[in-house]
């Protein structure tokens, strides 16, 4: 069944019934209606994708790169969260998303090759890249439109983020309010080895994720300097409990500890309940992100909290101005301060 099927039935024009289908031009709204009761008599789905895709010049489809391996990615509901944000603002704007797996672990790997000729009308990277990122790189070099979440603030590339180093330096400040002077970091990757353990100076210093370095550098706006410094891999909580263990295990263990993710915090929260330790009686836990996390009861995180489905609601809108033409923007989201049941005075 064609179209031309469907105009005959409908005893239209083929271009009147293309403009039916399209929602777009001058067609009166009974005539549209009979076009797709016709359609529908005589089961037309609707005229070819890929044919629509060649008259519009568009592919309909936004690639959106994750910076890390998809299974784990996806175990961070910091992820599915914004994702759930942007295809919600894509849907009615007629787009699909392409997922691309990022480098991973291999900083040596060569980028996937859907980034080198799937065809996508903008890209997203959905973790801060830098300048000479090899994923943006190549995006730059097809001439695909960007937008960057939570990355630095590049010429001619569109971002998304968060205040994320105001509100670490809020969680630290309600932390050093109630009385605490030794006080541990735990910090999400600062680079793409994806390091695990206490970091010296010399690797604080050479931090290349500007969401690692801007989150840690929060502590140090509100007046601290961590006492030890825990670089984990990814946002797991098996890795903020490894980072938990390590760090309140010995005899001078800090007295709180800021983690830069929610998961990460629920993972020293863990470690804490296995070495005997009383949540915030013993030590105070603050976390990032603002995730809702009812395995952890009867705890509740203090935390940072960032509006996740808005910043995707924000990258959708993005996308949609550089569709019609509009020029890279950089908008940053406010994030507050959520007082739970992890924090609390140092213990006497």
């Amino acid at each position: 069944m064609t179209l031309a099927d469907v105009a005959a039935q409908a005893s239209v024009s083929v271009s009147t019934a293309s403009l039916a289908f399209s929602g777009a031009g001058p067609i009166a709204a009974e005539t549209r209606q009979r076009v797709l009761d016709a359609a529908t008599e005589l089961g037309y789905a609707g005229p070819n994708p890929l044919g629509r895709q060649l008259r519009r010049g568009r592919s309909g489809i936004v690639g959106v790169v994750v910076g890390d391996a998809l299974a784990r990615a996806f175990r961070d509901p910091v992820t599915t969260q914004v994702l759930d944000g942007l295809v919600t603002t894509l849907g009615p704007q007629d787009l699909g998303v392409l997922l691309v797996p990022g480098l991973g672990d291999d900083p040596t790997s060569a980028v996937d090759p859907l980034l080198e000729s799937a065809a996508m009308d903008v890209a997203v990277l959905l973790w801060g890249v830098t300048a000479d990122d090899p994923e943006l790189v190549t995006l730059r070099r097809r001439a695909i439109p960007v937008v960057v979440v939570e990355g630095q603030h590049l010429p001619g590339v569109a971002s998304v983020g968060i205040d994320d180093r105001a509100g670490m330096a809020e969680v630290t400040r309600h932390l050093v309010e109630l009385g605490h002077t030794r006080i541990a970091c735990v910090t999400l990757p600062f680079d793409r080895s994806r390091g695990e353990g206490v970091a010296d100076a010399a690797r604080v210093d050479g931090i290349v994720w500007e969401i690692t370095r801007r989150r840690l550098a929060g502590l140090a706006d509100a007046g601290v300097e961590p006492v030890a410094v825990y670089e984990t891999p990814a946002s797991l909580v098996e890795h903020g409990a490894a980072a938990g263990r390590a760090l309140l295990s010995g005899p001078d263990r800090p007295t709180a500890v800021v983690c830069q993710s929610d998961l990460l915090a629920a993972g020293v929260v863990i470690a804490a309940r296995e070495l005997g330790l009383a949540v915030p009686q013993d030590v105070s836990v603050a976390g990032f992100d603002g995730l809702d996390l009812p395995w952890l009861a009867p705890d509740v995180l203090t935390t940072a909290v960032q509006p996740l489905t808005e910043k995707g609601e924000t990258v959708g809108l993005l996308v949609e101005s550089l569709l019609a033409g509009g020029e890279p923007e950089q908008r940053d989201l406010p994030v507050r301060l959520r007082v739970g049941t992890t924090t609390g005075p140092p213990p006497a």
